[in-house]
């Protein structure tokens, strides 16, 4: 049935081949899943003093981490981030000209640490006490980047990019006897001083100076094991370069150097020793040309990699002999890439962006294993430097604070980094007919979930090119999935195997799709849509056409004449004839599909009851949703369209007998814009999500019916769902779920009542039959941290909006208040379990005190619970509390809540929820008439 997309009764070898192909590959992505490498969130983190920004991060032999400032204070660090020692290097100097740091790099062989400066010298200091040694003055171009490496006998070599684009190599031949004699050196500025004119002069060193890049020189590196430099900047025809140290390798150009090595001879040492800028034979050098330049790179010989990543936030992979095109793409970065490294042993690319978003990357499938976001690392403030351990594996970060982050490979994802997507998820569909969950997001994934459990089926990607999602269905079968891109195609698909089946557009200028649906009108399946281009296109769905691009059919007269004149946002149907579609400037248009007329045209209120709509309001309807009870019985007083509006408002609209504005009122508290809106079967219920993550559910079986309202309809329940706009929502109605998507990249399923099943992509699969395999005793990590969720938030302690019940707070403390008093007062009365209950009575008391005292995450969840009818009794997960009353033994409780017979002994200890008799029976009377009393 998965492979019989077209609902034929049979299958093709090809088909089934194929379908068996990616199941397998699917089982092999599974497997690489759970061989994942995550990091340890959030950061270890010490902050720093105020100051100049951190330049460089340097690892020594004795795990001691330094750190410079731009001012030239030196820190020594320990790996657990205890600061050992500090120093500055700069002291008072006689000259007016303030000095600064551009890079830092050590001589562990001599137990020297070389500093550039701004002040175009090579400053030498000794590392135990930080004491000048001596310095190398008179470079040609202020020195941005250092490395240094050791060679056989006393040999060395110290690197330095400049601001000109140029590759400096200083080759040192018995360099302790050389630096010894740099000691002796006359001081300047109390230092012993050499100009590089000098020091190039003698028979132990030599200087060799390329003009490499057309700009200055971002990262500079020397790799003994090719006998190459490797360096980068912002250049885009010299974005990258490997370059040999000692010039021209093949004969011809040896030939070239011995022919000019007399001319040499006759301009005498003094002139050479100037070392003026050169270029490098063609052979003599490799060049990356990448867009917009590297500003960091990474290579590794024994898997003979090289990492690049710049400006335009893509980390590129690269052969290091093949220039001409990157081996691997990564991309998913937000913002510029500032360091990568690549790790062999764990198989791993590291990329850090300037955002301080962290990602881990996968060498052979080149696909991104884990992100870390600065909200969820704790990283704030501009980023400064990077450097990744191998020996404690960890991550070293340095913004305001030193943070590390440290790998642990092979386990489990966080249970609050649990995310659907890597990008903002634009929507998603349950599909009945294979009980899966489909969904997107703007990176133009599509994934396929098990609605039962929760993992992932299969997943493809690219399906509408570089252009995002913006829209998916599926047909009358179930079999065949369509989406709307901004590409301005819809694509009908295989979604079992990721076949591309169709492709339909509309016009030449690939207006936007906004939205999409599939609909059948008199026996015929057509797909509609609309977006951009301000009209209604109509795809007939011919079984027999085996065409791969399908054309529109012609315009409706209605809708060229009478049409939209803005942007078309959403399209609701409501069979077997009635459409509507909404604009931008809050138009709605109800269509007769058979006849293609206009039923009825409505417009959005403005948000000021009293002005005019102007331009700078936002009047756009995004949302509709059909009450198909009410509107297909034509009822001519009732309200049979609900949509979305300004400043937070839904509409109820009615459409037979002089259309409408029957009802209107504001759900959310902050006046937070209703982003979806979905209403059970019978019209009974309307579940409504803002922008802020919250789903709120109102009773509208009777609201609406007899003409216009004033007052909101009956709140059931609300919960904060999602940390940020929930795109979709879906009632599964057969199960009793609730399918939610949100641009917070989550994709979660819910119980009618808000109880959280889990999120899609999370570690541990569910069981939706089973509650107890359910995530409603824990929350999503995101919505607890969310300032929204804190209870201090203005959405929490402000009065309710139109139509919500108010007074919580108020309400908690009575309730926290009666609880402890009722918990003094009771009467000591025997206990069935004996003493031993007896005996747990004053610690059930302090933990119940310490519960209302620092409740705070606490009232996060119980917030549904409170918006519920107050029929229902909040479960306070503190059995021993009632235990401790020791008043009367409960044999049964009701799952709504009902209050046990307790006339027995003449006292109710469980008043604490219901205040009053008079209380009670008006609460039994509201549960016998709440739309929940039939899912008992």
């Amino acid at each position: 049935m998965k492979i019989d997309y077209e609902a034929v009764g049979r299958i093709q070898w090809d088909s089934l081949c194929t379908y068996l192909q990616l199941e397998y590959s699917e089982q092999a992505k599974a497997a690489a899943r759970r061989a994942e490498a995550t990091l340890l969130l959030p950061a270890v983190q010490q902050r720093l003093s105020y100051g100049r920004p951190m330049l460089r991060i340097l690892s020594m032999p004795d795990d001691t981490l330094i750190t410079i400032r731009e001012d030239g204070a030196i820190y020594f660090w320990s790996l657990q981030l205890k600061l050992k020692r500090k120093k500055p290097i700069f002291g008072k100097s006689t000259s007016r000209k303030s000095q600064w740091v551009t890079d830092i790099v050590s001589m562990p062989q001599y137990n020297k640490l070389i500093v550039g400066t701004g002040s175009r010298k090579l400053q030498l200091y000794e590392l135990s006490n930080l004491e000048p040694y001596c310095q190398i003055g008179g470079l040609e171009a202020v020195p941005l980047k250092l490395d240094y490496c050791s060679m056989e006998h006393d040999k060395c070599l110290i690197l330095y990019g400049d601001d000109q684009g140029c590759v400096n190599i200083m080759v040192l031949t018995s360099a302790g006897e050389l630096l010894r004699t740099w000691k002796k050196m006359p001081k300047d500025e109390d230092m012993p001083s050499i100009s590089i004119h000098t020091a190039a002069a003698s028979p132990n060193t030599e200087h060799i100076c390329w003009k490499v890049h057309g700009d200055c020189v971002t990262q500079l590196n020397y790799y003994d094991s090719m006998k190459a430099v490797i360096s980068s900047s912002n250049h885009e025809p010299t974005a990258l370069v490997i370059g040999f140290t000692m010039g021209a390798t093949n004969v011809k150009e040896k030939l070239k150097e011995i022919r000019n090595a007399g001319k040499t001879v006759k301009m005498g040492k003094s002139s050479a020793s100037l070392a003026l800028p050169q270029r490098r034979a063609e052979c003599g050098h490799t060049v990356f040309c990448i867009h917009k330049g590297v500003k960091t790179f990474s290579f590794c010989r024994t898997k003979n990699l090289l990492v690049t990543g710049g400006v335009d936030r893509i980390v590129r992979v690269w052969n290091p002999y093949l220039p001409g095109k990157p081996t691997g793409v990564l991309r998913g970065h937000m913002a510029p890439v500032v360091y990568v490294h690549i790790s062999s042993e764990e198989n791993k690319v590291f990329s850090v962006s300037a955002d301080n978003t962290v990602k881990i990357w996968d060498l052979e499938t080149h696909g991104c294993c884990f992100t870390a976001s600065s909200k969820a690392s704790g990283i704030k403030g501009e980023l400064a430097a990077c450097l990744y351990l191998s020996g404690p594996r960890a991550l070293c970060v340095a913004t305001d604070a030193l943070a590390f982050l440290h790998l642990k490979a092979g386990s489990a994802p966080e249970p609050h980094l649990a995310r659907s997507h890597q990008e903002p998820v634009v929507c998603c569909r349950y599909n009945p007919t294979f009980r899966h969950v489909v969904s997107c997001c703007e990176a133009s994934v599509v994934k396929v979930w098990d609605f039962e459990t929760g993992r992932q089926v299969s997943e493809f990607i690219g399906t509408h090119g570089n252009a995002g999602i913006t829209c998916l269905t599926f047909d009358s079968s179930g079999r065949r999935l369509i989406t709307g891109g901004r590409d301005g195609c819809l694509k009908i698909w295989s979604y079992n195997n990721g076949h591309c089946l169709h492709t339909l557009q509309h016009d030449e200028n690939r207006s936007e799709v906004c939205d999409c649906t599939y609909m059948e009108v008199n026996q015929n399946r057509c797909v509609i849509a609309v977006g951009w281009d301000r009209r209604i296109n109509v795809y007939f769905d011919i079984p027999c056409d085996f065409h791969h691009f399908w054309k529109p059919q012609p315009h409706w007269q209605d809708n060229l004449n009478h049409g939209h004149k803005e942007d078309i946002l959403c399209v609701a149907q409501c069979p077997p004839f009635l459409l509507a579609t909404s604009s931008y400037d809050g138009e709605i248009i109800v269509w007769n599909v058979i006849s293609g007329h206009v039923h009825c045209k409505l417009n959005s209120p403005s948000p000021v009851d009293d002005q005019d709509p102007g331009e700078g309001q936002d009047r756009s309807v995004s949302r509709l949703a059909f009450l198909k009870t009410r509107a297909t019985k034509l009822d001519s007083a009732a309200a049979s369209l609900i949509s979305n509006g300004p400043e937070g408002s839904v509409n109820f609209w009615k459409l037979f007998s002089g259309a409408g504005l029957i009802a209107n009122f504001i759900p959310s508290r902050g006046n937070a814009r209703v982003s979806s809106i979905v209403v059970t079967s019978e019209d009974t219920l309307t579940y409504l999500a803002d922008q802020q993550g919250f789903v709120h559910v109102y009773d509208i079986q009777k609201y609406g019916l007899q003409g216009p309202e004033l007052q909101a309809p009956n709140t059931v329940t609300s919960w904060k769902a999602h940390d940020s706009t929930v795109t979709s929502l879906e009632l599964i109605e057969r199960d009793d779920i609730l399918l939610s998507s949100s641009l917070d990249c989550t994709v979660s399923l819910w119980s009618r009542d808000g109880a959280y099943i889990g999120t899609f992509g999370q570690n541990h699969p569910w069981d939706v039959f089973t509650p107890a395999s359910w995530s409603h005793t824990k929350v999503p990590f995101e919505i607890l941290t969310a300032p929204q969720s804190m209870p201090s938030h203005l959405v929490l302690e402000t009065d309710t909006g139109t139509g919500c019940p108010g007074g919580w707070p108020e309400q908690d403390d009575v309730m926290e208040k009666a609880a402890l008093c009722e918990t003094e007062q009771t009467p000591n009365l025997p206990s069935p379990e004996g003493p031993t209950v007896e005996a747990e009575v004053e610690e059930d008391k302090s933990r119940w005190s310490a519960f209302c005292r620092g409740r705070s995450v606490w009232k996060i969840r119980l917030l549904p619970a409170r918006r519920k009818p107050r029929w229902k009794m909040p479960e306070l997960k503190w059995p021993s509390i009632y235990q401790a009353l020791q008043c009367h033994e409960v044999t049964c409780v009701s799952a709504l809540g009902e209050k046990p017979d307790l006339s027995i002994i003449g006292s109710d200890m469980f008043n604490i929820s219901f205040h009053s008799q008079e209380r009670g029976a008006e609460l039994l009377g509201r549960k016998e008439l709440s739309p929940w009393s039939s899912l008992s």
